[in-house]
């Protein structure tokens, strides 16, 4: 079986419900959508950090802690990872650039 955002996002969800005492990620959504999205943001970061030193297997660590941490983010507000796909997938029908130059500034 391939691990899958959908799976970490089932994680995610099933481990909100523990004890904030028993689950770092129950911990975290106790804190509230702020806390969850400074964690967000170390953790952002911590993998800029990783690329700009050329450190694979840094980066590699750090870009899971990010990805964990952003559907955390999601999660603290009531956000569905699938929303966020269905966003991606509705910008791939023009380039990069000309949906760019579209959004309102």
């Amino acid at each position: 079986m391939t691990f899958t955002l959908s799976n970490l996002e089932a994680r995610i969800a099933e481990r909100a419900a523990a004890p904030p005492d028993e689950s770092w990620t129950a911990k975290l959504l106790a804190a509230g959508p702020e806390r969850c999205a400074k964690k967000f943001g170390e953790e952002a970061v911590e993998a800029v950090i990783a690329a700009v030193k050329g450190d694979r297997d840094e980066l590699i660590a750090e870009s899971a802690d990010v990805l964990y941490h952003l559907l955390v983010v999601l999660k603290a507000r009531d956000v569905a990872l699938q929303d966020v796909l269905s966003q991606l997938e509705a910008r791939i029908v023009r380039s990069g650039l000309a949906e760019k130059a579209a959004r309102p500034r």
